[in-house]
């Protein structure tokens, strides 16, 4: 399969990440005058959520895999970083969504928001190339753009993407302390 169509793909996961992510945000916004969504969001997708962390970072880490191994892009030094970010998650998360542990949800967002700013000036580094630092080596600078889909969609972009899903979901997986449910979990 062509390297195109693969990072086609990957691009789409990407802008369905940012969908679910605004999703959630617009729940949240319009929960504060109708709780009763944001509780039916929780309600759904909380129980689900670190299996969705989870398929999200697993995905994350095979298109990373694949683009260095399988398309013979060189990652640079930021691209390194968001992988120490993201290799993790696509351990943990599988492993806390197997056994089903609501509570692990704290160390997922630690990783992902930790990451996520990484991700975040890479693409600021590839829209003004100028502004890099030296951080990166001269042979294999950050500002190289590798791919580009739809205007926008590089793979910072699609790495801040799925940081920024990731660190939603945990949100929703967070347990939720309430008059009805005041009992605590052990």
């Amino acid at each position: 399969m062509p390297t195109n169509t693969i990072t086609t793909f990957f691009a789409l996961l990407a802008l369905a990440c940012n969908a679910f992510v605004i999703a959630v945000a617009a729940a949240w916004v319009f929960g504060r005058r109708v709780p009763r969504v944001w509780s039916s969001m929780l309600a759904a997708l909380g129980p689900n959520a670190l299996g969705l962390g989870a398929v999200i970072a697993v995905v994350a880490t095979a298109g990373s895999l694949y683009l260095s191994e399988g398309a013979h892009f060189i990652p640079c030094r930021l691209c390194w970083y968001q992988r120490i970010g993201m290799y993790p998650l696509a351990v943990v998360l599988p492993l806390a969504a197997i056994r089903r542990d609501r509570r692990a949800w704290p160390y997922p967002l630690a990783l992902a928001l930790g990451a996520l700013p990484i991700s975040i000036y890479h693409v600021i580094l590839e829209r003004f190339p100028s502004l890099e630092t030296g951080a990166c080596e001269v042979t294999n600078p950050c500002s190289i753009v590798w791919v580009r889909h739809f205007g926008f969609v590089t793979i910072p972009y699609m790495a801040a993407s799925a940081f920024a899903a990731i660190a939603v979901a945990m949100c929703v997986a967070a347990p939720r302390h309430t008059k009805e449910n005041t009992h605590v979990h052990s």
